[in-house]
């Protein structure tokens, strides 16, 4: 018989399942407690229930004597006392040492025989079921009078106050713990999805993350594809030949770069890329990345312009800073039309060093604005890339994500602002450096 296939893993069903195993949890907790609060409650009832019996025989015991100080005939005197006595669920028996009952004038056989116990032990406690199956608590206990003379007193109670008192405690309890179960299953829902939530975004993303990767990956490979058939289906002159392979090559560049940012950002998501912390001169790295992309900028016809340049100092990886700039730069020439222009700045404001990119060109709509920096977002018509288009203009929508992920492993905050349509600005903006330059290593997150 072919086993049955595992049922498919669901983030619904992970949540059922912590709830169960919540909802058990509390449930062994509260027979466990319930157990051992039932069994020393139960110790209590039984004293307090011996205690009273003690006191009941105590009684008989009192008046007694106190009949016999007031009488001139003991007896007599006696058995009045013991008579007049009344303890309410309770039944009291006086007996003399041979277990001969006085008051009342009979008593039952297993009364007489605790008596005798008493007489010869001085007092007894234990249990006895009659044949009506009532179950009864009894003490005897041994006593003398002024005179001299020994008597025995025995109380008796019905075990059946214990069990309505132990029906009470469980139903008092298991009614508690009804309660406490709904209210741990609904706390323990809510806690759950509260907990689950980060993982589920996090597998949401990871689910958009890589659908995305393989809609980007699949057009430069599409177009590779095709044109390496086209190519190999005729003969083709030199010039054509090398036409396509140059064609194929640049999507070939294009397709390693996707590949690269992909690595970078799950080298990032796992915690892989170790960052080399110095005391670094923002200005000189921003300056650096601005004169290579110049030669960019030149090519599109854009006018790349340094302004407001200030001495500021950050502690970070410069390599990863020089990339976090390029990539602000790359963007901006990217999407800004020729014969505008693109101006990078840096300066130091409430003692926080910051570097800005500002263009001139489409913008960013109010729309994609808190998106920009998601990965493989690009919400204007204008930043989309489709099969057959030049590279020059399109992009995979990673490059912020990675400008993001730099900033952040840096402890910076990056913000984009943008009026559709008429430029947008990039700011990153540091902590302060250490007052004295030093290295550090940190794993970047």
């Amino acid at each position: 018989m072919t086993p049955a296939p595992p049922r498919p893993f669901t983030l619904e069903r992970l949540r059922l399942q912590l709830t169960a195993w919540y909802v058990a949890t509390f449930v062994a907790i509260l027979v466990l407690l319930g157990g051992g609060l039932f069994v020393a409650i139960r110790g209590q009832l039984a004293d307090q229930l011996d205690r009273s019996l003690a006191d009941a025989t105590a009684a008989i015991a009192r008046a007694a004597r106190t009949r016999e100080l007031e009488a001139a005939t003991a007896r007599g005197q006696v058995v009045d006392a013991v008579e007049e006595l009344r303890i309410p669920d309770r039944e009291l028996y006086l007996l003399d040492t041979t277990a001969q009952p006085v008051v009342p004038n009979e008593a039952p056989e297993w009364v007489r025989a605790a008596a005798r116990d008493a007489a010869a032990g001085g007092a007894v406690q234990l249990d006895h079921e009659t044949s009506t199956e009532r179950a009864l608590r009894i003490r005897a206990e041994r006593f003398t009078l002024a005179s001299g003379a020994v008597m025995v007193a025995v109380a008796t109670a019905d075990k059946v106050e214990l069990e309505d008192r132990y029906a009470s405690l469980i139903a008092t309890f298991g009614g508690a713990a009804a309660i406490a179960l709904l209210l741990v299953a609904a706390g323990g829902w809510f806690l759950v999805r509260q907990s689950t939530r980060p993982a589920e975004q996090s597998m949401e993303r990871m689910r958009r993350f890589m659908a995305d990767a393989a809609h980007e990956l699949r057009t430069p490979i599409t177009v590779l594809r095709s044109r390496a058939d086209i190519t190999l289906q005729q003969p083709r002159e030199s010039a054509e030949l090398t036409e396509a392979v140059r064609s194929m090559n640049a999507e070939a560049r294009r397709l390693g770069r996707i590949v690269d940012d992909l690595m970078t950002l799950a080298r990032a998501d796992a915690g892989e890329r170790t960052l080399t912390l110095t005391r670094t001169s923002l200005d000189d790295i921003a300056l650096d990345a601005a004169e290579a992309a110049r030669a960019m900028a030149d090519a599109k016809g854009v006018s790349l312009q340094v302004k407001d340049f200030d001495e500021a100092w950050v502690d970070g990886d410069p390599v990863l800073l020089h990339q976090l700039v390029m990539i602000l730069l790359d963007n901006a020439v990217k999407f800004t039309p020729s014969g505008a222009s693109v101006t990078i700045g840096v300066g130091v404001q409430g003692g926080s060093p910051r570097v800005t990119v500002s263009d001139t060109g489409i913008g960013i709509s109010a729309t994609d604005l808190p998106f920009v920096f998601d990965r493989f977002y690009r919400g204007d018509p204008a930043r989309t890339r489709t099969a057959g288009e030049s590279d020059q203009n399109g992009g995979a929508g990673l490059g912020l994500s990675i400008s993001k992920w730099i900033a952040e492993a840096h402890g910076a905050t990056i913000q984009a602002e943008s009026a559709g349509g008429s430029g947008a600005t990039f700011r990153v903006t540091f902590p302060a450096a250490s007052a004295e330059p030093g290295d550090a290593q940190l794993s970047g997150s």
